[in-house]
């Protein structure tokens, strides 16, 4: 699924800008979805010239217009097509598995660095969690509880195998020489 189908979909929730769109892919997507404006207003701007959606532009004081986009039917229809894809692959792209990779060439205390920074980041996620199960869940549809309770098991399992087996990579820094 593109970034062009991930705002369609949440359009469904209603009118939105692409201020509004970053930050629902900054909170409720952030643990499985990457988008910023450099992807999100092309996006909207694909997804109006082709009809999928429309755009009003409100005028804003000592501001440029605000452009608010709403999902159309054609929009709507594109969407559950796309959502009948059975088979929609999961990537995962992790600088800190490439770096976990080659950390047999780090020193020591850079690769616990490197663990430490990632715990804090899953522990930012976590928070995360929490705050949107106390402020949100209770108006999200069933699919949305499942990403959340799958993003939860994730950082839960992530935390849980750094800590197990970070003293794996705490070799003699001779022999860490020696493999590269």
């Amino acid at each position: 699924m593109d970034v062009k189908t991930v705002c369609l979909g949440m359009l469904t929730d209603g009118p939105a800008s692409g201020y509004d769109l970053k930050k629902e892919f900054e909170s409720s997507f952030a643990h499985f979805f990457a988008a910023g404006y450099g992807s999100i207003y092309p996006a909207l701007s694909w997804l109006s010239e082709h009809d999928l959606v429309t755009c009003e532009e409100i005028p804003q004081d000592g501001k440029p217009d605000r452009k608010v986009y709403c999902i159309t039917e054609a929009g709507r229809q594109f969407l559950l097509k796309a959502l009948k894809n059975t088979q929609p692959c999961h990537k995962v792209r992790s600088e800190f598995l490439a770096t976990m990779c080659f950390s047999h060439l780090m020193d020591a205390e850079d690769v616990q660095a490197v663990l430490d920074h990632r715990l804090a980041d899953i522990h930012r996620y976590q928070e995360l969690f929490r705050n949107i199960e106390q402020d949100y869940m209770s108006e999200w549809p069933e699919g949305a509880r499942f990403v959340l309770g799958f993003g939860k098991a994730v950082a839960a399992a992530m935390e849980t195998y750094i800590n197990e087996n970070r003293h794996t990579l705490a070799a003699d820094p001779a022999a860490r020489i020696a493999a590269g």
